[in-house]
C-alpha cells in the first residue's frame, strides 16, 4: 500500500473521502492516482485486494477503483467480502475485457464498469456521482 496523504483534510462539509485504487500494475495505479489528484481528490493505493482488506482504510474510502483481474483475490470477491463485513464501498471496476465481465459485475452490485482504456472525464464523473 502506498499512501499519498495520511488523512483527509476537513472541509466545510466534513472530511474529504479517499479514493482507493487497487491494481497490481504500479504504472496503472500511478496513472489513475495522478488523474484523481489533479481533480482535487485524495488517494490511497493498494497493490492487491488483500493489502486493501488488511490496511484498516475501509472506513476512510469513499469509493474504490479496482482492476478486475489481479493475482490472488479478484474484484468480485473483494466486493463480496466488503458487503459481507458491512463495508459496502462503491466500486468502479476496470477491465481489459469489460464486455466479458460487465453484466456479471453489475448483477453482483459493482457500481460502474469501465473497459481499458477509459476516458478520464468519464472516470472522474463516476467518482463525483458515487461520492454525492
Amino acid at each position: 500500500m502506498i499512501e499519498l496523504e495520511a488523512r483527509p483534510r476537513m472541509s466545510g462539509k466534513g472530511p474529504v473521502p479517499f479514493i482507493g485504487i487497487v491494481d497490481d500494475d504500479p504504472g496503472v495505479r500511478e496513472s489513475i492516482s495522478s488523474l484523481i489528484r489533479s481533480a482535487g481528490y485524495k488517494c490511497v493505493l493498494f497493490e492487491s485486494a488483500e493489502s486493501f482488506l488488511t490496511s484498516g482504510h475501509a472506513h476512510d474510502i469513499g469509493c474504490l477503483i479496482v482492476d478486475f483481474r489481479m493475482p490472488g483475490l479478484g474484484a468480485l470477491e473483494l466486493h463480496r467480502r466488503l458487503v459481507d463485513t458491512n463495508h459496502a464501498i462503491p466500486i468502479i471496476l476496470i477491465s481489459a475485457r469489460d464486455h466479458e465481465v460487465r453484466e456479471r459485475a453489475l448483477k453482483q452490485g459493482i457500481a460502474v464498469v469501465f473497459g481499458k482504456p477509459f476516458p478520464d472525464k468519464e472516470l472522474l464523473h463516476a467518482i463525483q456521482v458515487l461520492l454525492a
